[in-house]
């Protein structure tokens, strides 16, 4: 009521114990902490690495993953964990240089398994802490595409705290300090499983930050300084630049910083070509005498046999009496290296009771530079 007494719903409810009275002063209902033009745009801002953290998953897991666009909403913090008892891994990445604050993302319990198994290609096991370790390095690499991209947004250097995972009910997982917080919604899909919906937590106060610095400059939007163009904005700016562009770049140059713009009476600025010395060939010094000074130094000279690559899954399994196949063939030179540079192929010899190397051919100079390219 607008004479400030009380209706008498408002006193049932007293009545009742509640505290979800909601008083009419003529304001209006509360406002969010974030606008909708704030939420849009850190919705954009996220939405533009989208593609490069589904990039990094599809590389971890052999598989394609695609991630949907984001739904930035404002929750109270006690909204995050109300909805059914689910089993969750709850992701906590916290932001702890260039920007602080806390971040994690709440992770369906099916979905980091799935995520975990086609790392270690085991698809279908259970959440181990092996498991939880491939989710954790997964989500290290989301968090890393997000953090440079944000920093590349506030001209920062942003960092990470390591990942820390807890498996949990949704009721028990970890929210962010102060009434609200700022989620992320975006569908998860991976080639071959059904899309799950995987949820970004940032601290209200962090996407503030994000949000200030993003825009220019906190100072400056507090004081209502122009920060640039909106996005709405940049393609018509950006028309109108090549329209003056192909009119004449001078004359609105000119105009713009309040310069009298060139005409026709104005003269010509003079052009000459640049004349430059010419270059004559410097006398070879001879420095041989140097390389002595360096004749007493140790570098590392290694042979090597061959190589290989080998999955997660099959590194985790090799025991006594594994036998690995090498990329070398029976009796090919095997590679001579000094400081992991290949300079010579040999032939293994026996010593006595060592091995050695038999130097059968010198890498051509023309092969060391495609080695060190």
């Amino acid at each position: 009521m607008s004479d400030g007494s009380l209706s008498q719903d408002e006193i049932d409810a007293l009545l009742q114990g509640t505290d979800a009275i909601e008083m009419d002063t003529g304001a209006g209902p509360a406002s969010s902490p974030l606008s909708d033009a704030e939420r849009s745009s850190f919705q954009e801002m996220l939405r533009g690495v989208a593609e490069s953290q589904g990039s990094n998953l599809s590389i971890l897991t052999g598989k394609t993953v695609s991630i949907g666009d984001p739904s930035v909403k404002v929750r109270a913090a006690a909204e995050l964990t109300g909805g059914p008892a689910e089993d969750v891994v709850d992701v906590r990445v916290n932001l702890t240089d260039g920007l602080q604050g806390e971040h994690s993302y709440i992770v369906p319990a099916g979905t980091a398994a799935t995520i975990a198994g086609l790392m270690m290609g085991q698809p279908g096991g259970e959440l181990d802490e092996a498991s939880l370790s491939a989710v954790a390095e997964a989500f290290s690499q989301i968090t890393g595409t997000a953090a440079t991209a944000i920093g590349n947004q506030v001209s920062r250097m942003v960092k990470t705290a390591p990942p820390d995972l807890r498996q949990a009910k949704r009721q028990q997982i970890r929210v962010p300090q102060g009434d609200y917080a700022v989620t992320v919604d975006f569908p998860l899909s991976i080639e071959g499983f059904p899309t799950a919906t995987i949820t970004e937590v940032f601290s209200l106060s962090l996407a503030k930050e994000i949000l200030s610095l993003s825009a220019g400059g906190g100072a400056f939007a507090q004081a209502g300084m122009p920060t640039g163009p909106s996005p709405a904005a940049r393609p018509a700016q950006r028309a109108q630049a090549q329209a003056a562009v192909g009119s004449g770049f001078q004359q609105t140059f000119g105009q713009a910083f309040g310069g009298a713009a060139p005409g026709p009476s104005m003269a010509p600025p003079n052009v000459q070509p640049v004349q430059f010395a010419n270059l004559q060939p410097a006398p070879m010094v001879s420095e041989q005498g140097n390389i002595g000074l360096l004749m007493d130094v140790f570098m590392e000279m290694t042979v090597e046999l061959g190589r290989t690559r080998k999955r997660i899954k099959d590194i985790l399994g090799i025991g006594e009496g594994t036998i690995i196949e090498l990329d070398k063939l029976a009796g090919e030179p095997v590679d001579i290296l000094v400081n992991h540079k290949l300079i010579a192929k040999g032939e293994v010899v026996v010593i006595d009771e060592n091995f050695g190397v038999r130097v059968t051919e010198i890498v051509s100079q023309i092969d060391r530079m495609n080695e060190l390219a």
